[in-house]
């Protein structure tokens, strides 16, 4: 019976109307695998291109059994591209990259390298010197956008979350659920799963040379800050949502409760003394004291419903397991 060789090695490249440079990128790699001997396929996913970047994916695949292609029927985003593509990729390890060969395929051996020998999950890529090809406007909220991913994150050993250039073990891009746009926290996603040995490539970044960024824009990085504080929530409360909004809820509530019986006490005081005193209703205290115990309230009934929905999830007992005996 004939044997299948194994994979060494699977290149996922998501794309978005990138016809001009996809026949270059697929010539560079296929000399860099062929140059060290590596078994490996190279999985384009469309992601809704306007141009020809199919038609020509479908070229490559007739000339090349190792080109494999997935296309959507309308832009999504990266993080769903990566998504399918890890779904589909077979190697040992999977190496992603962006289509626009501003990542250098020349990279690839040495980061099969780190994940096969050094033993790492993850290695991700660290563009040194992209200030030779982005301007201020992008570099400097890049370089905050990171300092804080560090901080939250707890990986402090990565300069460059986002680098489209990253390796990663087989069994990493199996266990996580790439969505929404979290592609920015790979890392975190693989850490939170258990995949603590993350190291860092100082990698080549060069000046894109075809067409332009689909990147660019102040919104990217707000959204990528809302996107980190939602991964934060849910890697650290996404189990017992009660432990935090019950907490918050309860305390709010006491406060307001014992305002709302120091607003009391101060008019029962002045009824005893017979000294004239207004109405409790009167007083801002009390409105504010009555809101806080609303509040109070709610948010443990929040913290109680996500409880509840937690429990009842699919994923509510989905623990990453690396070994049985």
């Amino acid at each position: 019976m004939a044997t299948t060789n194994p994979i060494n090695i699977s290149v996922v490249v998501p794309l978005f109307n990138e016809d001009e440079s996809i026949p270059e990128l697929h010539a560079w790699i296929q000399r860099v695998m062929n140059e060290h001997n590596f078994t490996y396929e190279v999985i384009f996913v469309d992601d809704g291109s306007t141009d020809k970047s199919w038609s020509i994916i479908e070229e490559l695949q007739e000339k090349d059994t190792n080109v494999h292609g997935i296309k959507f029927r309308r832009n999504y985003g990266k993080s769903p591209g990566l998504f399918c593509g890890f779904r589909a990729a077979q190697g040992d390890v999977v190496i992603t990259m962006d289509a626009d060969l501003q990542d250098s395929p020349d990279e690839i051996p040495e980061l099969y390298r780190m994940i096969k020998e050094d033993g790492y999950d993850l290695v991700s890529g660290y563009k040194m010197n992209r200030s030779q090809g982005d301007p201020l406007s992008k570099t400097i909220p890049t370089k905050l956008f990171n300092a804080t991913t560090r901080a939250v994150s707890g990986i402090l050993n990565l300069h460059d979350f986002n680098c489209g250039l990253k390796a990663y073990r087989k069994d990493v891009v199996k266990s996580i659920e790439v969505f929404g746009e979290m592609h920015r926290f790979i890392p975190y996603l693989a850490k939170l799963a258990g995949f603590a040995k993350i190291g860092e490539k100082p990698v080549h970044h060069q000046a894109r040379k075809f067409g332009k960024s689909k990147f660019m824009g102040w919104n990217r990085f707000v959204n990528g800050y809302l996107d980190l504080m939602t991964l934060w929530f849910l890697g650290t409360f996404g189990k017992k949502p009660m432990h935090v909004f019950g907490f918050l809820g309860t305390l709010v509530f006491l406060v307001g409760f014992i305002a709302c019986l120091v607003v009391g006490g101060i008019k029962a005081a002045a009824l005893i003394a017979g000294t004239p005193a207004p109405l409790i209703a009167h007083s801002p205290y009390f409105f504010i004291a009555l809101t806080m115990m609303v509040i109070g309230t709610q948010l443990f009934v929040a913290g109680f419903l996500g409880d509840l929905i937690s429990r009842n999830s699919a994923g509510r007992n989905d623990y990453h397991i690396e070994k049985e005996i």
